[in-house]
């Protein structure tokens, strides 16, 4: 993992982030509403929170060092609240 530069470290803060979102919305949330263990939502739920606000620490630092326009850091937010949204921002925007 290579943390050294702004990019790199919000490509890897952004796969985190959505991994932690589906693991809340995909198992914990049916553990909890299906099989009545509340510990996963709050547990992963803890770990997702953390790492939201890393991703949105690291936006405002790519967004200011790689000069994104304001659209293409709203929509870099935006991808982070849906479902695999961040996942698909980076494939269209950061692949090179």
């Amino acid at each position: 993992m290579d943390f050294s530069t702004p990019l790199s470290r919000f490509r890897w803060v952004a796969r985190f982030e959505g991994i932690s979102f589906l693991v809340l919305l995909f198992i914990a949330m049916p553990l909890k509403y299906g099989f009545d263990w509340p510990y996963a939502v709050k547990y992963i739920g803890w770990a997702h929170g953390v790492l939201f606000v890393w991703y949105v620490i690291a936006l405002v630092e790519i967004w200011q060092n790689a000069r994104w326009g304001f659209w293409k850091a709203a929509l870099a937010f935006l991808m982070s609240l849906l479902p695999f949204g961040t996942f698909w921002f980076e494939r269209k925007y950061l692949t090179s």
